[in-house]
Parts: structure tokens; sequence; C-alpha cells
């Protein structure tokens, strides 16, 4: 797929290789409208619709739009019928990899193989949700306490911080923990936890978090 935002109403055109609709040719012409593909359009060839994954694809950009492409080899590339599409966008676009489940209540799995650009592409491959409000990541935080007293709390600056796929470190000011009462040399626990300290009745979502180097150090005095 290649979007021009991250935007649910983004513009975009996407080539799908399906395990039982075949291979489809999608695009959005512009912002916030319907989305429009081949086989609405009855387009598709029956060759196209016959496809299943696993199979190569491939997204061209043209200077006015797009061309799709199947491939059983990854060498001899086949047009697809509804070419070209013409879809005007920045010159600046996404490039991704897509995947829907198609229903809100089920997970979908899919797996790619042999992924390659041309051009000029920069920047790192992400994970990223399109249109999905009740997906939003929790808000990650940190709680130290002592045997007695309310543990004092301070949150990630970043409410995307749940997400990020890279080591990262965070640094926290113990005059953020001494402001909520907290003596910082009686401290018996540090907790790291996800979403609203206290709200455990209230299901989330699922995946795995590391952590490692943690660290409470002694403020350093003025003079040193």
């Amino acid at each position: 797929m290649i979007r021009e935002t991250l935007d649910a109403g983004s513009k975009f055109a996407a080539v799908y290789i399906t395990p039982g609709m075949g291979c489809r040719f999608q695009t959005r012409r512009d912002t916030d409208i319907d989305v429009v593909s081949d086989t609405q359009e009855s387009v598709a060839t029956d060759e196209e619709l016959a496809l299943t994954a696993p199979y190569w694809i491939k997204l061209e950009r043209t200077i006015t739009g797009f061309n799709a492409y199947y491939s059983s080899n990854g060498t001899t590339w086949q047009a697809m019928a509804w070419n070209p599409q013409t879809v005007s966008m920045n010159s600046t676009v996404y490039i991704g990899l897509a995947l829907s489940a198609h229903n809100a209540n089920a997970t979908c799995e899919a797996q790619y193989s042999n992924v390659r650009t041309t051009g000029t592409v920069s920047g790192n491959w992400t994970s990223q949700d399109i249109g999905i409000e009740s997906n939003s990541p929790e808000p990650l935080y940190v709680a130290v306490s002592n045997t007695a007293g309310t543990p004092a709390v301070v949150v990630h600056n970043d409410a995307n911080a749940a997400t990020t796929d890279i080591w990262t470190e965070w640094v926290i000011p113990l005059q953020a923990f001494a402001d909520q009462g907290i003596a910082m040399i009686n401290v018996d626990r540090i907790a790291i936890g996800l979403g609203t300290k206290g709200n455990i009745t209230t299901p989330g979502g699922s995946g795995k978090m590391y952590f490692d180097d943690i660290r409470l150090y002694r403020p350093r005095d003025a003079a040193e």
C-alpha cells in the first residue's frame, strides 16, 4: 500500500493477495471519499480472482498514478487489468504492508517475505494502526513507594511510549517523586505499568515489553 498520509481517510493505492478473494487492486482517489476496487468496477479478470496466497505482488507509482502487478516467481510480472489508476498524491508518501481482518472481533495474521523497494525511500519500518480509534496505546508510568503512604506516580510524557520498537532511555528526575511526598531515602518498591494505576478491572490489549537497566541514582551535589 502507498498512502499520502497515515490518517484513516487518506488517499491510497494498494494491491492485495488474499487467501480466498484473489489478487485485488484498490484505491481511494481523494481524501475521505469511498474506496473503489477492480472488482467493484467489474474489471478484475477470472485469473486475478482465482489467485491465492502466497504470491508475488507489486505496486508501482507513476507520474500520474499507480499500476499493480502480480507474479508467480517475482521475475515475470503480469499487469493487472485495472491499470493505470490516476491518484494524485504529494511527492512524499508512505509505503507500507497492509493487513486487515475485515472483522473488528477477529485477529488477522500475515507473513511477508522478499520485500523490496526502489527509488528514493528513507526511514525505518514501523507498525501503525489506521483508523482504529479503540486501539490507542495505554500510557506508560513508573510508581515508587515505601511501606507507608500513597505511591508516587510519574507518567511518560510521550502518549505513544508503549509502542516504541527501539531501545529508548527514560530519565525521571527524583524530584518528580519527592514532590508527591515520597521520601527518596526510604523507597522499597518500584513498579512499571501501563494504563491507569489501580485500575485492573478494564481489560486492555496484549503484547510484550522489555525493560532493562532500571536504576535509582542519588542526585549529585551542586559542588560536584
